[in-house]
């Protein structure tokens, strides 16, 4: 195997999670991406990976404990202003079908980009909490096209047993984000398909063979830095650090195991700190993939919390999923 297709193969090996969980009403972004986000590919090759990701919310904690109830915040744009303990959070499920794209320009260098096709939000609380008006809602979920991002990814470094790839992406304000709840008002920004703001990415990656085509370890860490949309919303900052390994006992199989972390800032509206946004998150993750054809991949993922802290009282993630297929052109 030369050496270009041995990048292309450490590029489709691993999936590593992106997009963080954190809002008001529970929201997430599904949190994993695949691997074409990551690696470079062979000069003129073109890899299209489908997948559909799943996060369910219904932990609810307080810092780190886990407690009955989980009063929110409500962002009342129309009035400009924030309506603390507003909400009793009861559930968030989060579905994402996304369409990532990658295109190899040269053996260093990849473009890349990430269209969510589907972004929707069923979510279930009490609004006016505490109040004589209080009511449930299973009505506040939002659903469509979300944020697209474009980037391009440059290997510093390759050889036979490692690689290391540094990257720069743009996310653009391409979703929605002044859908109205049940009552007419601008929705929570954090459940919206979109932000409405133009975010930048920046990440490094490093792949090393332990034994060639067998085991495999990566580590990587990005920094995202939200700017602000014209409802003067802005997402906390967002860093991550992920690593793991990949056990291929043939040639059409492989085992991987990785550790995500992820921390999330507070969110910001007219610059005053929001409650009940920003976390820290660990999770264990185990996946597999089957390679059916020279080109043709299909993985599975399910992450497993394994601390959890958030600020003031939230709706954590309590299951995830991911699948998809990859093919390489």
């Amino acid at each position: 195997m030369n050496r270009s297709k041995l990048v292309t193969l450490i590029a489709v090996c691993f999936l590593i999670p992106a997009s963080s969980a954190r809002a008001t009403c529970g929201s997430a972004n599904c949190f994993l991406v695949t691997g074409t986000q990551d690696g470079v590919g062979a000069k003129g090759s073109f890899i299209i990976d489908l997948s559909y990701r799943y996060v369910d919310q219904t932990r609810r904690l307080d810092g780190t404990d886990d407690v009955h109830e989980v009063l929110t915040p409500k962002v009342d744009f129309e009035n400009e202003e924030l309506e603390l303990d507003h909400h009793r959070e009861i559930k968030t499920q989060n579905t994402l079908v996304q369409l990532d794209l990658s295109w190899a320009m040269t053996d260093r260098l990849t473009f890349s980009g990430s269209l969510p096709l589907i972004n929707q939000r069923d979510h279930e609380h009490f609004d006016d909490a505490g109040t004589p008006t209080e009511s449930f809602t299973s009505e506040d979920g939002t659903s469509g096209f979300g944020d697209v991002r474009v980037g391009a990814r440059y290997a510093f470094m390759i050889r036979t047993k490692d690689l290391l790839v540094g990257g720069l992406a743009l996310k653009l304000p391409t979703g929605q984000y002044r859908l109205l709840d049940s009552e007419g008002d601008i929705n929570e920004p954090t459940i919206q398909p979109g932000t409405g703001s133009t975010d930048a990415i920046a990440n490094l990656y490093y792949a090393h063979q332990w034994i060639p085509m067998q085991l495999e370890y990566f580590v990587s860490g990005s920094r995202k830095m939200n700017g602000e949309n014209e409802l003067d919303y802005r997402m906390g900052v967002e860093n991550m650090f992920n690593a793991g390994v990949t056990y291929s006992p043939g040639k059409r199989v492989g085992w991987m195991l990785q550790m995500n972390a992820r921390r999330t800032a507070h969110d910001q509206y007219k610059e005053e700190l929001v409650p009940s946004t920003g976390t820290t998150f660990v999770n264990i993750t185990p996946g597999l993939r089957v390679t059916t054809t020279a080109s043709t991949s299909f993985y599975a993922f399910a992450q497993v919390p394994v601390y959890q802290k958030v600020n003031d009282t939230q709706l954590a993630p309590r299951t995830g999923l991911l699948v998809g297929i990859s093919r390489i052109f």
